[in-house]
């Protein structure tokens, strides 16, 4: 079964920021590209942990603070040569509310 929950506004996150969402199953990082693409990952980096809501938003990737990887927004999947991936949560923009999927 899954369940939607509203996380916030759309208007809450700044083009190329975040916003945390906290679950059971985590912290969950939602981000805002430039071209108002929204995307939702684990906030946690796959090398060491790292928080990826605190890390640069560029194009559809992020960058994690503390050693520089690079994951994807669309898949979560660590950009070559780096291998890993932070896991990716759908969710939607409806009236203004970003939605987050939890299963």
């Amino acid at each position: 079964m899954s369940e939607w929950i509203r996380v916030c506004l759309f208007s809450d996150i700044a083009p190329l920021g975040s916003r945390i969402a906290a679950s059971s199953q985590g912290d969950i990082a939602i981000f805002r590209s430039a071209d108002d693409q929204v995307f939702a990952l684990r906030d946690k980096c796959p090398h060491r942990g790292g928080p990826l809501s605190q890390g640069i938003v560029h194009g559809d990737t992020v960058t994690c603070p503390l050693h520089g990887w690079k994951l994807g927004l669309k898949d979560g999947q660590a950009v070559a040569p780096d291998k890993g991936c932070a896991r990716r949560f759908a969710v939607k923009i409806e009236a203004e509310a970003v939605w987050l999927q939890l299963t």
